[in-house]
């Protein structure tokens, strides 16, 4: 059972190592960019330990600024972040350090779907809670985190692929190149198979490559510029995010190509560069992934920390955009 943050006994000792080995990266954030050495908590202060996957993306920048600017010391809270700069051997540092600090709540967004029980068993043995966020684990035992928080991925494969169905399915042979997000991660591999399931009732519609991008820009780009060597053949894009699709745009348009004409682009984020292009009509079709939960985020741990009941799956919910209603969203767009 989860403590209760104001009737802790005590912390039971544990990867006092791992506090020295991660203290370089671990920072404390007062919510308003300015970050100092983590250390113990602040009165009656919530303590969280925060873990994000790293700065791939704008997606990934909006999201860390929503969170830190939601956990603030005005808002209750004593935020210890760090960044993992996409290893998940950073992540599961960071979370032993935070056990060793005694935080209140762990909340991490995990950079690939398995290999946290062991972690997460030592984190549920202190009797720190775990919250999830954006990305979820799958281990069997569900018992080793409270709830997560998040879009649902393979919903957002589906609506991209369900819009390719209807606008190029049922005619001739239509070749697409998929851009995926960082192998073995909970988004790649389910809007992977979203956008496989939507597609599958269409025969024309094809995936004839399919190649990690790790959710960056630059990687895209050079992805994409394989690609059109590999391939003289290619229809479309799917993108896992905005980001990569961007950077397959950059290729496109140094092959001597029009993105959006000769090859269309479909991508998955809606941050506002990518909204600009589908704007532009160098992408055809965004479906968005809403990266601004901090503030539902401070309700949950509030919630788990007086020991409300909470629902295990927490789904935000996703909007998506051709280029009409990109115009329309863009002068009023967070993000």
């Amino acid at each position: 059972m989860f403590r209760n943050k104001f009737g802790r006994a005590g912390l039971v000792a544990i990867a006092a190592a791992s506090v020295l080995s991660v203290a370089a990266c671990s920072t404390t954030t007062d919510g308003g960019g300015s970050t100092n050495t983590a250390g113990g908590g602040d009165g009656d202060l919530i303590t969280v330990g925060f873990s994000q996957v790293g700065a791939e993306s704008g997606w990934r920048a909006a999201n860390t600024e929503s969170i830190q600017t939601s956990l603030t010391k005005e808002a209750g809270f004593d935020l210890k972040f760090s960044d993992a700069q996409q290893k998940q051997e950073n992540q599961i540092q960071a979370i032993r350090s935070y056990i060793a600090q005694g935080v209140d709540v762990i909340a991490f967004s995990p950079v690939v779907e398995s290999g946290w029980d062991a972690v997460l068993e030592e984190a549920k043995a202190a009797g720190i809670p775990v919250v999830l966020t954006d990305r979820s684990v799958d281990s069997e035992d569900d018992s080793l985190y409270v709830t997560f928080i998040g879009s649902d991925f393979v919903l957002e494969g589906e609506m991209a692929g369900q819009w390719v169905a209807e606008q190029f399915g049922g005619g001739e042979d239509y070749n697409i190149v998929e851009l995926q997000g960082t192998t073995g991660s909970a988004p790649a591999n389910d809007r992977m198979a979203g956008f496989a399931d939507a597609i599958s009732g269409s025969p024309n519609l094809k995936v004839i490559a399919s190649q990690t991008g790790n959710f960056t820009r630059t990687e895209g780009k050079q992805v994409m510029e394989g690609f059109l060597q590999a391939h003289q053949d290619i229809d479309m894009v799917f993108a896992h995010n905005d980001d990569m699709g961007l950077g397959a745009i950059e290729a496109i348009e140094a092959a001597g190509l029009k993105p959006g004409e000769d090859i269309k682009i479909v991508t998955v984020d809606a941050v506002r560069d990518g909204m600009q292009a589908l704007a532009d009509g160098k992408i055809s079709y965004i479906v968005e992934c809403n990266p601004l939960f901090g503030p539902a985020l401070v309700d949950i741990i509030k919630k788990v920390v007086a020991g409300d009941d909470i629902e295990k799956r927490i789904v935000i919910e996703d909007q998506a955009f051709d280029q009409e209603a990109a115009i329309a969203a863009l002068p009023d767009r967070k993000y």
